[in-house]
């Protein structure tokens, strides 16, 4: 009991010193500040910004000559879709609207820019059904071995939507293989 008393009555005569002021530090040498020193505040110090390395410029594949419109020898589609074989094919089996394929492809917009390319990696594999509409249409004319430039416009691509390319843009695919889909449950 005497211990408890001795340890209330210390907390007592702390809390009393500090008057509810919380402490101050001052630097060494720096004189006691009265109530007529102005209060210094020291702004937090400016975050450094932390330089983020741009990402590698996509390295630009020249744009072939027909870029900027399907010539007159393009075959088209009822969508709108025009298209020209480069280079015919080996097989004879085309891939279907949910069939997963594997492809080298180089995209440009009309005006010669690359916005895509993967000539300078692995090719890209992926279900038809989970890209842009004039692919899904377009890879279906195909066959293995074959390489094809398609003229895609902007209702079959991306739909103006912000951050995509806008207008008709251009490809040039080589079906490289493709998996037909599991039939639907």
């Amino acid at each position: 009991m005497r211990r408890t008393s001795a340890l209330v009555l210390s907390l007592f005569f702390v809390l009393s010193a500090c008057r509810g002021e919380e402490p101050r530090f001052r630097p060494r040498g720096e004189p006691e500040p009265t109530e007529d020193t102005p209060v210094r505040v020291t702004p937090p110090p400016t975050p450094t910004p932390v330089a983020r390395p741009e990402p590698p410029a996509r390295p630009q594949v020249p744009a072939p000559a027909d870029v900027a419109a399907p010539p007159a020898d393009a075959a088209r589609t009822a969508s709108g879709l025009a298209s020209r074989v480069i280079r015919p094919g080996t097989a004879t089996e085309h891939p279907g609207p949910r069939d997963r394929v594997t492809v080298h492809y180089t995209g440009w917009t009309t005006d010669g820019v690359t916005f895509d390319s993967s000539r300078d990696g692995d090719p890209a594999s992926f279900p038809l059904d989970h890209v842009i509409a004039g692919w899904t249409e377009g890879l279906q004319l195909m066959v293995v071995g074959e390489q094809r430039r398609f003229w895609i416009p902007e209702d079959l691509a991306y739909h103006g939507r912000p951050g995509a390319p806008a207008g008709m843009l251009v490809f040039d695919v080589e079906l490289i293989s493709f998996v037909g889909a599991p039939p639907p449950p």
